[in-house]
């Protein structure tokens, strides 16, 4: 049996003092289990076939094809691994199991597990924090486009509106990008492999910078205008918009291993979801915000009657909102979640 010191993705395996770590904390796994591992990590990229593994793990005891089976599934387990996606573990159906992750033979040469993650949180973070910039500039530029009215002199008023909701927009999306992708991170930083974990750090993140936002924009208002519109979005918005991302987070983010397309499929789902549960619950995004900005100052030139003409609405209606809620929540967690994975792959050197 191999006796060597290996390092892949967040552990590292010492087969001599039997011991497997994950970011610096032990994992539990029985003698033979952590015998098969060290077989498949040290002969990485080779087939390992059910002969070998009663030869060398089991050591000629008679056991089932199920007891082999059942060690494959706890190693997944125990490394956060799946059999339809693997990143670790590869089935050859019929003949055996190969090792396929990234292995390191120099642990000394590698940083500490603990400060490593902690980095990874903070690059991840500021990849998803971009995302949302991306969100907003897109968002921005839409409702920037269908806000702006006729110019009144050489078009220097319809640019203007057009440039003031555009950095309105990236400036919120700029922050509850940052606030849910570094909630994503630490989440799964203080509770790995954990789907929860991403979606209360999503969510904690949305709320926190909901609810500062709404404060500081309702302060403004009344100190500059004597009065403010309270239904803006806020709190709860942040909340639910982050738990989505999360929740996207928890279905695409596979350690740098997720496919992309589908990842970001699965993001606009469940942000559009979250979207649509903040508008029939009374809440607004973005576009329902600055509606109800325009009608608090009805002597201001932002309209939205545009989007809401192309549902059939002459104001910004139910189904405006909907939809308009739906959709920023999809372009909100598609931008963030998929910057996310990003990130990752570029962190994990393309795998």
């Amino acid at each position: 049996m191999t006796s060597g010191r290996f390092c892949f993705d967040r552990f590292e395996l010492d087969a001599a003092d039997r011991q497997l770590m994950r970011d610096g904390a032990p994992v539990d796994l029985n003698s033979r289990y952590l015998d098969a591992l060290a077989l498949l990590v040290s002969e990485r990229g080779k087939l390992i076939s059910k002969q070998r593994f009663l030869d060398e793990v089991w050591r000629g005891v008679p056991v089932t094809d199920e007891a082999l089976t059942q060690c494959i599934k706890t190693l997944r387990r125990q490394l956060g691994d799946e059999a339809g996606r693997p990143r670790f573990i590869e089935t050859v159906p019929k003949h055996g199991y190969r090792f396929i992750a990234a292995v390191g033979d120099a642990v000394a040469t590698i940083p500490p597990a603990s400060a490593s993650s902690w980095l990874d949180v903070m690059l991840l973070g500021a990849a998803g924090t971009i995302g949302g910039c991306i969100a907003g500039l897109i968002g921005g530029l839409i409702y920037g486009f269908a806000a702006a009215s006729v110019p009144a002199q050489g078009g220097v008023g319809g640019l203007s509106e057009l440039l003031v909701i555009l950095c309105v927009t990236i400036a919120i999306a700029l922050l509850g990008g940052a606030a849910v992708s570094f909630g994503i991170c630490i989440g799964d930083r203080l509770i790995p492999d954990s789907w929860w974990g991403r979606i209360v750090g999503g969510g904690a993140g949305g709320l926190i910078v909901g609810a500062a936002v709404k404060l500081l924009g309702l302060d403004a208002f009344s100190l500059l205008f004597g009065h403010s519109p309270a239904g803006i979005t806020g709190a709860f918005e942040g909340l639910v918009l982050g738990c989505g991302a999360g929740l996207a987070a928890s279905l695409g983010v596979r350690s740098g291993t997720a496919r992309l397309r589908r990842s970001m499929a699965a993001a606009a789902l469940t942000g559009g979801a979250a979207g649509a549960v903040i508008a029939l619950l009374g809440g607004r995004l973005m576009a329902g915000s600055l509606d109800l900005l325009a009608r608090a100052f009805p002597d201001s030139r932002l309209r939205l009657d545009q989007i809401s003409a192309l549902f059939g609405e002459t104001g910004f209606g139910p189904l405006t909102r909907l939809v308009t809620s739906c959709l920023e929540g999809a372009l909100f967690s598609t931008c963030v979640v998929g910057a996310i994975i990003l990130g990752q792959r570029s962190l994990r050197g393309g795998d």
